[in-house]
């Protein structure tokens, strides 16, 4: 039932991604119940334009299908989501620390800027080069909500409908598993001691003095570490006023167990 209505496709309804979701699982099942019907049944012939779906996906605006359809992403969340949101949620306290970062730093500027590698601020426009469809969205005064998504890579989605608040949802910079013991031996065995250390340190966005003291060596020491780390494509390093910040590039968050970037779905 859930694969028809959130496709692989250049559009699905926009109601089924409420923006009360920022509240909780809870307030945005509900949301989805409280919907008008109106715009659940212009929803969801827009979807049947964008892609093949079953004829069933007509009657969604229907009470007795909303509830079930509340039902079931209920139990998927359950089933799917609520073993793994631990790790979820380390992931977007990384997310969280690389871009305060930016932002004390270099401001709202410099966290758009900072967000994704498939966005582009150019001020006074953000822009995502490879959205599959052409779209414009107009603040007009409103202030856009930033959405880091862990089930989604390449390509960040905004919501079809101006009339919505805007929200952008993007991919996480990188999706990293809890290392075993056996999976850390192997990285320092790989790379040595320090530089597994360093490498790691950046999964959450790291300076060159803050990676020295994570590694035990002075300064001049881990700017070596790091160059080899940046020549090798496992991180990347940005120069903020008088420090650099080193985060992973897709290379090193695979290299630590994560997933490389890709397309949402």
């Amino acid at each position: 039932m859930l694969l028809p209505l959130f496709p692989r496709a250049r559009y699905f309804a926009d109601f089924l991604t409420p923006f009360e979701g920022v509240d909780g699982l809870e307030p945005a099942l509900e949301a989805i119940l409280a919907t008008p019907d109106e715009q659940v049944n212009d929803e969801m012939a827009m979807a049947a334009r964008a892609s093949r779906v079953p004829s069933w996906t007509s009657r969604v605006a229907e009470k007795p299908l909303r509830e079930d359809l509340v039902d079931l992403l209920r139990a998927y969340h359950r089933a799917v989501i609520a073993p793994h949101e631990e790790d979820i949620q380390e992931t977007f306290q990384a997310e969280r620390a690389r871009h305060a970062r930016s932002m004390l730093a270099e401001g709202t500027a410099g966290l758009l800027a900072d967000l994704s590698p498939a966005i582009r601020w150019r001020h006074p426009v953000l822009e995502v080069p490879d959205y599959p469809a052409e779209n414009e969205v107009h603040l007009g005064g409103r202030g856009l909500l930033l959405i880091p998504s862990y089930f989604c890579w390449k390509a960040p989605v905004a919501l079809a409908d101006p009339r919505l608040p805007p929200v952008l949802v993007y991919p996480v910079h990188h999706l990293l598993t809890a290392a075993s013991t056996q999976d850390e031996a192997a990285l320092h065995a790989l790379l040595g001691r320090t530089r597994a250390v360093i490498l790691r340190a950046a999964a959450t966005g790291v300076t060159t003095s803050e990676a020295a003291r994570r590694a035990g060596v002075s300064t001049g020491t881990a700017t070596h570490h790091t160059t080899a780390l940046r020549d090798s494509g496992l991180i990347t390093t940005h120069r903020r006023a008088n420090s650099a910040l080193h985060t992973l590039t897709t290379l090193g968050a695979a290299l630590l167990g994560g997933d490389a970037v890709g397309e949402c779905r």
